[in-house]
């Protein structure tokens, strides 16, 4: 055990370290700094993010943005088969963490995404690799817990300040993973988009990003993260953005540029299975009677449990639909925190969120949902974020 009470990591490597952390279901736990245990210091974290994500956004390219970095974390899933692993979802980027016996393949994954980007999007996808034991010598550190959202899936959250300082030197040119030549192509199997923006049912979708002020005392800002947190469980002005019966379902072919992009180009057989696919989901929706092994009406109770709109990477980044008048609140909150050198803060508010998935089978409980706000999101609250430093 380490000064704090918590678990130091068993060996350097420790490959099976994360399928044995503690699971917590109440995410008001995650403000507690004492539950979150060192990664082994073998293990190394896989980063990414968009160059000039804000100029995308603002020609509209909000889907195109989400779906470019959840893909990084799609192609690490299927190249894993399986193996679960802590990975954040931050709107125009991504990161993992994985045992270092897999930098291998983590690079190759990293390589072949920021290709796809290129040649897809036209996106420049920036990739880092960087190993936690060099975080550690610089005097950073990386802890990290599992969130359940649902019996079926769990979440990573990172502590310790690591996370934090590795995308600041992967931005600053610092570790970084070229991107593999043009035509390379990522497995991104089940990476789809097709449901319809969620719209605001409580006025505004709130995209929000606190971060502990630099050199503050962590106290104040778990004490500053819990009273968030309180708020925003209040159902008479804040909820999840996912309705209760699930998203609308788009029509069979709104999005399906976006998603044929996943397949190979030239791949002219794939996308006519693509088209099929999902005409047939389409239909099974709008009937709502199971076909085979899918059951349209779990899959929804399931999308809804499984959605991952709030997170802890260093700080706390939440997707709420509230009342104006939350929002009003939470800024005067976070604007005294900020005067009193306990926090960081970046708001963007928008009328609409939208969702990215990551179904590899239909058929299994364990799929996962990214939201973001529509209008920006993550990327633009961290805009308002770096105004405030």
């Amino acid at each position: 055990m380490d000064p704090g009470g918590r678990r130091k990591p068993d060996t350097p490597n420790d490959a099976g370290f994360y399928a044995r952390l503690p699971v917590f279901k109440q995410f008001a736990h995650l403000t507690d700094p004492v539950i979150y245990t060192p990664l082994p210091t073998g293990w190394i974290l896989g980063l990414s993010d968009i160059v000039d994500s804000t100029s995308c956004i603002a020609a509209g390219r909000y889907k195109e943005v989400n779906v470019a970095a959840a893909s990084v974390i799609a192609a690490m899933a299927n190249t894993l088969d399986g193996q679960d692993f802590p990975f954040v979802f931050g709107g125009d980027g991504a990161s993992f963490a994985v045992p270092g016996e897999q930098a291998d393949l983590a690079r190759e994954v990293l390589a072949a995404v920021s290709a796809w980007a290129r040649d897809a999007f036209g996106f420049e996808l920036r990739a880092a690799l960087v190993p936690v034991s060099t975080l550690r010598a610089e005097g950073h550190d990386v802890r990290i817990a599992r969130f359940a959202a649902s019996h079926d899936v769990t979440y990573a959250m990172f502590s310790g300040g690591g996370l934090s300082f590795a995308e600041r030197r992967m931005k600053e040119g610092a570790f970084a993973v070229p991107p593999a030549p043009t035509g390379t192509m990522p497995d991104l199997t089940g990476l789809s988009c097709r449901f319809n923006e969620l719209r605001s049912e409580r006025g505004v979708i709130l995209s929000l990003i606190v971060i502990p002020a630099s050199g503050s005392d962590p106290a104040p800002f778990s004490r500053l993260a819990a009273e968030i947190l309180a708020l925003a469980d209040n159902p008479k002005e804040a909820r999840r953005p996912v309705p209760d019966n699930g998203p609308g379902l788009a029509g069979p072919f709104t999005g399906f540029a976006v998603e044929a992009k996943t397949i190979k180009r030239g791949a002219l057989a794939a996308k006519v299975r693509l088209a099929a696919d999902r005409l047939a989901a389409y239909f099974i929706f709008k009937t709502g009677r199971p076909v085979g092994g899918f059951d349209p009406a779990l899959y929804r109770d399931q999308l809804v449990e499984n959605t991952d709109f709030r997170k802890f990477d260093d700080g706390l980044r939440m997707t709420l639909d509230c009342t104006p008048a939350l929002a009003d609140r939470l800024e005067r909150i976070l604007g005294q925190a900020r005067e009193e050198g306990i926090a960081r803060y970046g708001l963007h508010r928008q009328q609409a969120a939208l969702m990215t998935c990551f179904v590899p089978s239909p058929t299994h409980s364990d799929h996962v949902h990214f939201v973001d706000g529509a209008m920006g999101g993550y990327a633009m609250a961290a805009q308002t974020l770096k105004l405030t430093a």
